[in-house]
């Protein structure tokens, strides 16, 4: 892309200064890549509005829908009385297992106490990122059983993979999280796999990161590690670790998720509250109810940390996806999803909590034009609805039961692009270019001038990715498709990654944590 810009200095300007200061401009890019110096922000502050799909009115329906759902039909905990007698205590009807809330209840209990911000706090202070508010927060797509790349095919994923993919987010400036189950390490036992996911966090990035919610044992032992690794005194205070659990949609909280909400919650720990509702399977074909479910169901979630201990910090999640009805196949990248992004943004906003949404969605195989569309056709309206924290913005294939390498680095450069987006439009001096309309004029190109030199280099985004050369250039590059430079990108980052700093101290105690946990248990596969 660079050379393509710089010939055309060249060939329009008849202007050799020119022509010299975009190779010089040229070179310089080059040795700030080599370097793997590029310049981003921790988190992104966005100056683009929202986008206010639904009027009061509208708002106060699915509101009023969502408290009827919460009051009639009611919501289940299976198997955790502490968190039935938390709510029975607050003021709500239980029956058994079902929770029936008197209107208003769970909405009082959210605004009472729940943080409208916070900051999850990264090794590195440099990246911690804040999360809540106008900030947007990019994380990798979690909880794949399989990875696939161009060399090796689609494979059950290994701790390798795990490790690497860790790299490549830790490589990204414009992924903001080191995320949480990334993929699968298969090939480590079930039962002591989260130990090794979560020192790998630690070890091989300085970003925030996820634990384990797969049982209140290993969200306790995530939490265990991550206190080593801040600090028993720090992590006490501090927001160092976050959960993401999902409802058993519809209307359902297995005993298990409320627990490891209540272990997050009582360590002043982060929880990501997400409903996964496929339309005409865990809720209703229509967006509306689909919405006033989700809703409902997330608002529960998110009141039982503030019950469980006033202040926690979490996130509001919603993951509303549409499906085949004829094959019964989830569908990514379609329009009604898209739209109620933009509703459960108002609610979100409404009910004052950060909010979480999914991100580069596709159902397609491999890293092609669906997966191209689908994931930004995922991607925009999260962004537009105000979502805080976006969980699947790079990787994601096949649904979610893969993590492509391929896809991972073709989706860090999309984001790369949002960030520029979600700058907006600058409106200073500089922005409004006077000067170089007074030293250009009527009819004359702006390539050579004072203004295009001082700005070239920081005012497109310039892809990591995309090929804009001409024809005959790329062919005798190789003719390589997105694909195959994204392979060549991905290879190449890993070759070139080093591990941010670790105290040897620190490093050797969650080692022995590691090695007291695995010792006293048999490996387990299942």
């Amino acid at each position: 892309m660079a050379a393509q810009t710089d010939d055309s200095i060249t060939a329009f300007s008849g202007d050799e200064t020119a022509s010299r200061e975009g190779r010089r401009g040229r070179k310089a890019r080059q040795a700030r890549r080599a370097e793997g110096v590029v310049s981003a922000p921790a988190f992104i502050t966005r100056q683009v509005p929202y986008y206010e799909l639904l009027s009061e009115e509208g708002l106060q329906k699915l509101d009023d829908a969502a408290d009827t759902i919460l009051q009639e039909i009611g919501i289940e905990i299976r198997g955790d009385q502490v968190s039935l007698d938390l709510w029975q205590n607050a003021g709500a009807e239980v029956e058994g297992e079902r929770i029936r809330f008197p209107r208003g209840l769970v909405r009082s209990i959210i605004q009472a106490t729940t943080p409208k911000t916070f900051v999850q706090n990264a090794r590195n202070p440099a990246r911690s990122v804040t999360i809540g508010g106008d900030n947007v927060v990019f994380v990798p797509a979690y909880g794949s059983p399989f990875v696939s790349d161009l060399e090796g095919g689609r494979r059950y994923g290994a701790l390798e993979d795990f490790q690497n993919l860790i790299k490549l987010a830790y490589a990204s400036p414009w992924i903001h999280h080191s995320g949480g189950t990334i993929c699968e390490p298969v090939d480590v036992p079930v039962n002591k796999r989260h130990l090794d996911m979560v020192y790998s966090h630690i070890r091989y990035s300085d970003k925030a990161f996820l634990g384990s919610v797969t049982t209140t044992e290993r969200a306790q032992d995530s939490i265990e590690l991550a206190r080593i690794a801040f600090g028993q005194d720090y992590a006490d205070q501090n927001c160092v670790i976050m959960g993401n659990v999902n409802v058993n949609s519809p209307l359902v909280y297995d005993g298990i998720v409320t627990e490891v909400i209540r272990t997050y919650a009582t360590a002043n720990q982060g929880s990501v509250i997400v409903p996964f509702i496929l339309g005409g399977a865990m809720g209703p074909v229509t967006t509306a109810g689909a919405i006033a479910q989700a809703h409902a169901e997330a608002m529960v979630g998110v009141a039982l940390t503030q019950l469980a201990r006033p202040g926690a910090p979490v996130i509001y999640g919603n993951f509303l996806s549409s499906m085949s009805l004829r094959s019964g196949a989830p569908t990514f990248g379609m329009p009604e999803p898209a739209v109620a992004y933009l509703a459960v943004g108002q609610l979100a906003r409404r009910l004052g909590v950060p909010l979480r949404c999914g991100g580069s969605l596709t159902a397609s195989k491999v890293a092609d034009a669906q997966a191209a569309q689908e994931s930004a056709d995922s991607l925009m309206p999260a962004l537009l609805s105000g979502a805080n924290f976006i969980l699947h913005s790079a990787g994601w294939l096949e649904g979610g039961l893969v993590m492509g390498y391929e896809k991972f680095v073709m989706d860090a450069d999309h984001l790369g692009m949002m960030h520029s987006f979600l700058k907006g439009l600058a409106l200073d001096d500089n922005a409004l270019a006077l000067d170089a309309f007074r030293e250009v004029g009527p009819g004359k190109h702006f390539f050579g001038c004072a203004h295009t030199m001082s700005n070239y280099e920081t005012a497109f985004f310039d892809s990591e990715l995309a090929d804009s050369s001409s024809y005959e250039q790329w062919r005798d590059n190789g003719a390589q498709d997105a694909l195959k430079r994204a392979h060549g990108r991905w290879t190449a980052t890993l070759k070139s990654y080093e591990a941010p700093p670790l105290d040897p101290a620190v490093d050797e105690e969650l080692q022995a944590f590691i090695r007291n946990k695995k010792d006293a248990v048999e490996d387990a596969w299942y």
